[in-house]
């Protein structure tokens, strides 16, 4: 319980200092607004490290995509990968809820560092501009877009089916796809307490080429990461 205090004050805490510090860096360029997300991704990994005894494994680092333009597609289980993702890949763009967009202060960092969001479920003029939004990006950026394809953050234990916005990017784009699975969920739930002395492991997969059909791509990754999901939990 004092373990779970601590985590979750310092946390926060040091998440609200450096976007305090970096304010300024919404008039500068976006680099800079970059930088200070990937100091938040490594304060998390300190805090899991220092707070909950929390040993970070990453797996298959020779898979990481180089000069060839790509996406990732990640499990997703806790707030954790939303960090920590920007201290192994070169400043990804996040697609996310509408909704992140809209907090005070950090949906301005959101904006700033070129974050696209979507309204889930619903059909307006932003969600149909969306596809052209994510070509855009990956055209006139070295940056990957990141995808959570579960939607939410679920339980490590869930395999609900991915969704088919995955597909669609994948078709869309025409690029090597990057599955990444990371069980976070056993150290850092959505709900309830987070667990001490445990091993968060991001796993690294084999690219998936372009080309597949649709249904395929889908299935060729969901199988991907739920298979490694189930070697390292």
């Amino acid at each position: 319980m004092i373990r779970n205090f601590l985590f979750s004050f310092s946390f926060f805490s040091g998440i609200i200092f450096i976007s305090i510090i970096f304010l300024p860096s919404l008039l500068l360029p976006q680099r800079i607004t970059l930088f200070g997300g990937k100091l938040m991704g490594y304060w998390s990994q300190y805090c899991l490290k220092i707070i909950l005894s929390t040993k970070i494994v990453i797996k298959g680092k020779d898979n990481i995509i180089n000069d060839e333009k790509f996406f990732i597609a990640s499990s997703h289980q806790s707030m954790f990968e939303t960090f920590f993702l920007q201290t192994i890949f070169n400043s990804p763009v996040f697609i996310l809820k509408n909704e992140l967009i809209k907090i005070p202060v950090f949906g301005w960092y959101l904006k700033k560092i070129g974050s696209i969001s979507i309204k889930r479920n619903k059909i307006t003029k932003d969600n149909l501009n969306f596809f052209e939004d994510i070509s855009e990006k990956i055209q006139n950026s070295k940056r990957p877009i990141v995808i959570f394809p579960q939607a939410t953050r679920v339980l490590p234990e869930d395999r609900p089916p991915f969704k088919k916005g995955a597909s669609k990017i994948y078709e869309k784009l025409n690029i090597l796809c990057q599955p990444v699975a990371i069980n976070s969920g056993y150290v850092w739930p959505k709900k309830g307490m987070k667990k001490t002395n445990k091993i968060i492991t991001v796993s690294i997969l084999k690219p998936i080429k372009p080309g597949l059909q649709k249904e395929e791509f889908l299935q060729v990754l969901e199988k991907k990461i739920y298979d490694e999901l189930d070697l390292i939990c």
